[in-house]
């Protein structure tokens, strides 16, 4: 099986795209991440789940995870308002992580190899500069795991 194949619609965001906007999508499609794009539309990096999490802790509570306790319960409960008025470039790490992007005609293992050497649960599909899909890796486990 080939990436053209294996790969999905899946939801993208361009990095100019609202944070807050971006973060419900991850919530209620329960994503991994997000393929971000520039805006041509040309993918440019993930936006993995975990990192917008990371943004919502307070970077003290991160430096020491035994404050979290002392937060108020309406502090807590308020926590993703430090997205509001944030787009996708800033949530971003300053480094982002390479965006793997596969070829329509590799095959389900280069795939998996891409996925696991840059540890990212998602893999953009390109045939020429156009954005065919995306392989998530469930998708994949799913599919190397149903007899042929």
């Amino acid at each position: 099986m080939h990436a053209g194949e294996m790969a999905e619609r899946f939801p993208v965001v361009e990095l100019d795209s609202d944070a807050l906007e971006a973060a419900r999508l991850l919530a209620e499609h329960r994503l991994p991440g997000l393929v971000v794009t520039d805006s041509a539309g040309c993918p440019r990096s993930v936006l993995p789940a975990s990192q917008v999490v990371r943004f919502l802790v307070p970077s003290y509570v991160a430096d020491d995870p035994s404050l979290a306790g002392v937060l108020t319960e309406s502090t807590a409960d308020r926590v993703a308002d430090k997205l509001s008025g944030k787009t996708v470039r800033s949530l971003l790490p300053t480094e982002p992580a390479e965006l793997p992007r596969a070829n329509a005609d590799d095959t389900i293992i280069e795939v998996a190899a891409m996925m696991a050497r840059l540890r990212c649960p998602l893999v953009a599909v390109m045939e020429d500069s156009k954005l065919l899909g995306v392989i998530s890796a469930s998708r994949l486990l799913q599919l190397a795991l149903t007899p042929h």
